[in-house]
């Protein structure tokens, strides 16, 4: 009985082992110095420097053409930003935020009567089928969410970020 209950103990843990896996992802290589995304050609690279340590696909805002003016208009923020915070519960897997309304975005938005929006993210999918569709965001960057478990890890707060058009 003792033997028995040994072997299907040790099954049970093996199997659970096997189902569990983490978003979370440890990177050990060199530090991201910036991030530069380049809307146009819809990719996103990390850089050490001068030196590219990933690209991804990317997917942005609904309407990608131009920088973001005010809050709804679908559009992707263009200029020199930072990575400022991260959430590991987004409803989109894993996200960093971008710094998004500067002073000249809010006065940008102001003078149209409008307000800027903000909560600017680079982020995963709700579901694994939306890495397939064309732009879908309301202003965000959109990867993978195996890409996004990499980002999260490879990317530290405080990180500049170039969005160019």
């Amino acid at each position: 009985m003792k033997r028995r209950n040994l072997i299907l103990g040790g099954t049970a843990l093996v199997a659970l082992g096997a189902c569990s896996s983490s978003k979370f992802k440890r990177y050990n290589g060199p530090q991201v110095t910036y991030v530069i995304v380049n809307k146009g050609d819809r990719r996103m690279y990390l850089m050490h420097h001068d030196k590219v340590l990933e690209s991804y696909d990317i997917k942005l805002g609904f309407a990608p053409v131009g920088h973001k003016v005010y809050e709804g208009d679908g559009r992707t923020p263009e200029g020199i930003y930072m990575i400022d915070r991260r959430n590991p519960n987004s409803r989109f897997h894993l996200s960093i935020g971008i710094n998004y309304p500067n002073e000249m975005d809010r006065a940008r938005a102001e003078a149209l009567g409008k307000s800027p929006g903000g909560d600017i993210f680079i982020h995963g999918q709700k579901t694994a089928k939306d890495k397939n569709r064309t732009d879908w965001t309301w202003g965000c960057i959109s990867v993978s969410n195996d890409e996004m478990e990499e980002i999260y890890a490879m990317v530290g707060d405080n990180t500049p970020i170039a969005l160019n058009p």
